[in-house]
């Protein structure tokens, strides 16, 4: 949410290997973390024994973080290490991915000398092309400026390079209408004043944002990773040749790509040339799809129902973060009024949620909904034990069939995906937290008000929910993902 580089410390081999997951999520969803290892000594590398916690050789853990970060240093000089360890924190911020840093265990108390400070902006740690820059923006501006049917497409760079404020700006100065992908599902939540429409799912999605991106003369994807949760169900209506992508430190447009452009410096080179106007294009409109109005009866719940909950609460008060797991959890996030989100859109790692959570109030001091499958919590959710410790509170909706649920909606033909019925709200209990049951529709309205105005616990809302249920837009992915999986 911040922005910033978060750091996890591990021990060699079982914590290092057991970090990899994360980190491998971290690299595909461009989050800075720096990985600190220790490692064997140098007289443990020289006894010709076998080292505990280790794997094939003493340096496998340093081969295996090579694939999933942007640099690595072993700090075994203590005459060279602190010019490793800035340029491997400078990489860090940079490129927006992790990194790794191994310590060898007889080399921690070694004195060495101060590491080099850092620039004091992004801008001085990467110098583009000027001439380049200045012709890029050109470019993509005269692109817009004669597009009759102009869009952006917003990702999740704009965040990982602390620039969504200024695209927002952008957006206003552009006044053009505004898509994210699903990886950026809660991207811009906080602008003002912008015309952002939704999230742009393809032949998935909404048939209005379909077309407004689809049949657009000028999509302007900013920040945008070319994945296939983002692009997978567009078909072949939208030609990715044909756009504008601006992303990874370059910017294509058709044929034609300007190198070494990073973002922050183009959205800087756009706002510069772009200035404040009054408003004189006209855009389609696209009316809001969120449903509000819940119903407080004996009724079982739908993920549906989890949604329209949400709504109705954020409507009258402040938006709360989320951290979401992923399966049809995340799914329901697109049926949720635009807010804060923390998901792993991309890499759809099983047991995000409950940690994510954690991070998520650590750094804003605000109070987050998690929301998580049955399956999802059973791997990580046994962490909300250190809840209490750390004085975090986060409101926990776990989506409990008692299933894997959006995996057996993609692969019926599997055996494996029936779990067994826990009960949720007394595992609250014995976590240090306090537990809920929601069998019905007034049951959850009442668990989730009771742990609205509590402040001082964690709170565990178990919601039955029946086997096969979806929410509407997981319905409609799975139904086109089921057609074009015939076509091929």
């Amino acid at each position: 949410m911040h922005g910033r580089p978060s750091v996890a410390a591990v021990t060699y081999g079982a914590g290092g290997f057991n970090m990899v997951n994360p980190i491998a999520s971290a690299y595909a969803e461009k989050s800075p973390v720096i990985v600190i290892s220790g490692g064997p000594g140098d007289s443990e590398r020289s006894t010709g024994l076998l080292v505990h916690h280790q794997a094939k050789s003493l340096n496998s853990q340093l081969k295996v973080y090579e694939e999933v970060t942007v640099d690595q240093a072993i700090l075994n000089d203590p005459e060279k290490a602190p010019e490793q360890i800035a340029r491997v924190l400078a990489n860090c911020i940079r490129h927006s991915r992790p990194v790794y840093l191994e310590i060898p265990r007889d080399k921690v108390f070694l004195p060495c000398q101060a590491v080099p400070a850092p620039p004091a902006s992004y801008h001085e740690w990467w110098q583009p092309s000027q001439a380049a820059l200045d012709a890029c923006a050109e470019a993509i501006l005269a692109n817009l400026a004669k597009a009759e049917k102009p869009v952006m497409v917003a990702d999740i760079e704009i965040r990982r390079f602390g620039v969504e404020k200024q695209v927002a700006e952008l957006a206003r100065r552009l006044q053009i209408p505004v898509v994210t992908t699903l990886m950026g599902r809660g991207l811009l939540a906080d602008a003002e004043d912008i015309d952002l429409r939704g999230t742009y799912l393809g032949t998935a999605g909404d048939k209005d944002l379909r077309y407004l991106v689809d049949k657009s003369d000028a999509p302007f994807l900013i920040g945008t990773i070319l994945t296939d949760n983002n692009f997978g169900m567009s078909g072949k209506s939208l030609d990715l040749r044909a756009v504008m992508i601006a992303a990874d430190g370059q910017c294509s447009m058709g044929y034609h790509v300007y190198e070494n452009i990073p973002l922050p410096h183009l959205v800087a080179k756009l706002l510069e040339k772009c200035p404040k106007r009054t408003p004189t294009k006209h855009v389609i409109a696209c009316p809001e799809t969120f449903e509000y109005g819940f119903t407080a009866d004996n009724a079982i719940c739908t993920p549906n129902d989890i949604a329209i909950l949400l709504n109705d609460h954020f409507a009258e008060n402040d938006p709360m973060p989320i951290a979401s797991d992923i399966g049809d959890c995340f799914f329901t996030t697109l049926d949720i009024h635009n807010t804060r989100l923390v998901a792993p859109g991309f890499y759809a790692t099983m047991g995000f949620g409950v940690p994510a959570g954690f991070g998520l109030q650590a750094a804003t001091g605000e109070r987050p909904i998690i929301l998580v499958g049955d399956g999802a919590f059973q791997m990580t959710g046994w962490e909300l034990l250190n809840a209490p410790r750390y004085g975090l509170t986060p409101i926990v909706l776990v989506f409990n069939n008692a299933s894997w649920e959006m995996l057996r909606t993609f692969q019926p033909e599997s055996q494996f995906n029936d779990l067994p019925q826990l009960d949720f709200a007394h595992i609250a209990e014995s976590l240090g937290g306090v537990g809920h049951t929601a069998n019905n529709r007034a049951m959850l309205k009442l668990a989730f008000e009771t742990a609205l105005s509590d402040t001082d616990h964690f709170h565990i809302i178990d919601i039955q929910i029946e086997k096969k249920v979806l929410s509407k837009t997981l319905g409609k992915f799975v139904d086109r993902y089921v057609e074009i999986r015939k076509q091929k």
